[in-house]
């Protein structure tokens, strides 16, 4: 694969120069301490900008208005989207990487033509799939649907929607058959969020951003039409959703870390002093805890390569996401912790941070509280244990509750 990668180094060239001209040097600065408002303004700036790049969508067919970039090539976007320290996404995440490829895979001819081009022009979708006491457990949701001529008529809540404010629309399960096992009852929805009965109510995280909402639905009218897949088979849908969440999306996020996170942790040692005033970078613990996160950030960039040569001799994101997810995940938190326990009481001060920016805040505890929330969003690392050791290693599978 690595010889792959050098035969696109003219693509590698033009990306970079694309972005070395495009990204703002003072986005971050732009972006602390700013509202959700000035966070959703900026972010649909970001994407047109994106847009007129043709790297807003890489993954996406071009019929649809996406890249149809090849896998590989959407690795050295990803790269080049690290090194230049370019804004996440965030805005459009679930938009481009849930909505748009379960529509891809699952939809009708018309459903396409209806949803994917609004997604390429700036529509903001969330996913409304967790519910208070279906969170790990997903297909024990109890959102229900009840037929009524063309409308199902939704009721329910779902928590942790991300983006929910913004958003124009939502990928929603909901549950349309009580009789039957907990996975074969589920249908896979597409609601507009400003369909009357639906309510957002902001959580105000540890963090204090508001990314995350609770969803309630009263007897909310979703045309049959925009169900996706077959009644009662949204389970199926689902999966495939996930797969793409924990395939694609991980490589931009595990190359963030392993460039810009370690490195900026190499970095700020080398300024960081001890409480004794002796610089950390003389700190032999010090020094092998960096080069610890450094080894692992290795690993994690030899797992990715492994998922992406899988991925193209296959034709198809495995079992090795979940092994990926499950390993950044983890990563994650141990950086940010040893980040913000090495630069010590200089790191309780955290000045406002980047509205959902992810942990590439540069406020190390900021971006450690945060950093959990990377073990739950698309799979819990349980649910992720589960499924390497189901489907990787052939462990016993859970049985099915009725």
């Amino acid at each position: 694969m690595i010889d792959e990668l050098r035969d696109l180094e003219p693509f590698r060239d033009e990306v970079r120069s694309w972005f070395g001209r495009h990204v703002p040097a003072d986005w971050r600065e732009q972006q602390a301490g700013a509202s959700p408002e000035q966070f959703a303004e900026f972010h649909r700036w970001w994407g047109s900008v994106l847009r007129e790049g043709g790297y807003f969508a890489p993954h996406w067919p071009e019929r649809w208005g996406g890249g149809g970039y090849s896998l590989l090539e959407q690795v050295v976007i990803a790269e080049e989207l690290a090194r230049a320290d370019a804004p996440r996404n965030v805005l459009y995440q679930v938009s481009l990487y849930n909505a748009g490829p379960s529509i891809l895979h699952s939809g009708t001819e018309e459903q396409k033509q209806r949803f994917l081009p609004p997604i390429i022009d700036g529509t903001v979708w969330c996913q409304g799939f967790s519910e208070p006491n279906a969170g790990s457990d997903l297909a024990s949701l109890e959102t229900r649907a009840v037929r009524d001529g063309e409308d199902y008529i939704v009721t329910g809540q779902k928590v942790w929607t991300s983006m929910a404010l913004e958003a124009d629309w939502c990928i929603l399960l909901a549950r349309t058959d009580s009789n039957a096992p907990k996975r074969k009852g589920i249908t896979f929805l597409l609601m507009d969020m400003h369909s009357p009965g639906v309510e957002i109510r902001p959580i105000k995280q540890a963090t204090g951003q508001f990314e995350f909402c609770e969803t309630f639905m009263s007897e909310v009218r979703v045309p049959v039409e925009n169900r996706l897949g077959s009644e009662n088979d949204g389970w199926g849908v689902t999966n495939s959703t996930l797969a793409s969440e924990r395939g694609v999306v991980v490589l931009e996020l595990a190359e963030r870390l392993m460039r810009n996170g370690v490195g900026e942790l190499i970095r700020s040692i080398g300024t960081w002093t001890s409480e004794s005033g002796v610089p950390l970078v003389s700190d032999t613990c010090a020094r092998e805890l960096v080069a610890e996160r450094y080894a692992e950030a290795a690993v994690l960039r030899q797992l990715v390569n492994t998922m992406i040569a899988n991925i193209v001799g296959r034709g198809g994101v495995g079992n090795e996401a979940s092994i990926v997810k499950l390993y950044y995940s983890e990563l994650l938190q141990r950086l940010m912790n040893d980040a913000a326990t090495l630069q010590g009481m200089e790191a309780q001060i955290v000045r406002p941070p980047l509205m959902s920016a992810g942990w590439e805040s540069g406020e190390w505890l900021y971006d450690f509280i945060n950093s959990y929330s990377w073990t739950i969003g698309g799979g819990t690392n349980e649910i992720m244990r589960n499924i390497i050791g189901e489907r990787a290693l052939g462990l016993p599978r859970e049985p099915e509750v009725l």
